[in-house]
This record gives C-alpha cells, structure tokens and sequence, in this order.
C-alpha cells in the first residue's frame, strides 16, 4: 500500500511513502472509536457545576405551620425543595468525568479512522517544509496549492515545529499536531489528514508499540 509525495505547490514529487496494513488496512472497529471520541470529550468537561442543598440555603427555620390541623400537607422550613428558591434534591457536584482505557484499545481506535480515512481517499503524503518565520499568508498559499481552503485539515509533523504551528494558529479550519499528540477525536474532526513524509513511518511505528 503506497501514497504519493506531493510537493508544496501540491504536485507529485515522484516519491512514494509505504503504509502498513496493520496501521491503515484494517476492518474500522467502530465501538473503539466511539469510546476514545467519549473519551476525549469527557475530558474536556470542567465538572465545576453545583447546584446548593437544603442544608446550603440561607434562609430562615421557621416552621411555616402547624404540623397537623391544616388540611394541607406538611411544612417544615422555607428551605424545602418544593418551595421556590429551597434546596435542589440530588443536584449536581462537582465531579471529574475522566475515565481511563487500554492504550491498545486507543491505538485500535486510530488505526480505525485512519483505515476508513484512507478508504475514503482523505490521507495526503506532503513532502518535508518549513518556514523562515510565522507567516500565515504562507500557510494560506500552501493551502491552496493542495486545495484545502475552506476544508477542515489536519497536519501531521514528525517534530515540533514552531514557525509551522504559528502560521497556522489563526486558521479556523487547520489543526498542526506533532504525530505523537494525535487522539481519534483529532483524525474524525479533519476532513483531510496531511502527513508531512517524515511523520508517516514515525506515527505508524508509534502505532506498533
């Protein structure tokens, strides 16, 4: 299984990069996606909400009425969840939503976006790049020359890059990550994936450990 290189200016270059079968030809195993993308989210979550209980309210004591005699039903004080501004029953606590899952379950998960990716012909081979300084109107360029404007992209370094993630910092629309802080949440979310040559056999060997 073999991707073209392409150039900058979004030609082939002549090269070819191999991809492993284990990595980008196998059956998607959707549950693993759904639980990492669960994951992930989960993740994002603050968990700061609360809400007050009875015994958290500032208010009077008092016993409304009589316990018995009135034909109604019984009250104690203002504070009781059935009055306006009492106490909620049950409400939320602060909470961490995290949760923890197998590493070999989480590379499943990638390997099965990236083969449905491949199938659906959104994985691209860029040769190696860089730039002398943060310029976005030369990241824009580059997008254009791969037709990627107005696409959600993803892509993929083999090594930190600063003058290619600050160029595309300003970009709604494109995401620059090294290849080891991907999640599957990252590689559903593009709509192309971009891989610069050197980070294919990097990412793929990350995959296999």
């Amino acid at each position: 299984m073999e991707l073209v290189v392409l150039n900058t200016s979004g030609k082939e270059t002549g090269r070819k990069v191999t991809l492993d079968e284990t990595v980008f030809g196998i059956e998607p195993n959707q549950h693993a996606v759904y639980l990492e993308v669960k994951q992930y989210l989960a993740a994002q979550r603050q968990g700061t909400h609360k809400s007050k209980e009875r015994s958290e309210i500032t208010a009077s004591t008092r016993k409304l009425k009589k316990q018995k005699g009135s034909g109604s039903a019984r009250y104690g004080d203002i504070k009781s969840p059935t009055f306006r501004g009492g106490g909620r029953v049950f409400g939320p606590k602060p909470r961490d939503y995290r949760f923890k899952l197998n590493k070999s379950l989480k590379r499943l998960a990638k390997k099965s976006v990236l083969s449905q990716k491949l199938k659906d012909n959104s994985v691209r081979v860029l040769e190696n790049f860089s730039f002398d300084a943060p310029k976005t109107k030369e990241f824009i360029t580059l997008l254009d020359a791969l037709t990627l404007t107005g696409k959600k992209s993803l892509f993929v370094l083999p090594e930190s890059n600063k003058n290619v993630y600050l160029s595309s910092r300003n970009l709604p629309k494109t995401k620059v990550l090294n290849y080891n802080e991907i999640s599957s949440y990252d590689l559903i979310n593009a709509g192309e994936i971009i891989f610069l040559e050197d980070a294919v056999e990097k990412f793929q060997e990350n995959l296999k450990k």
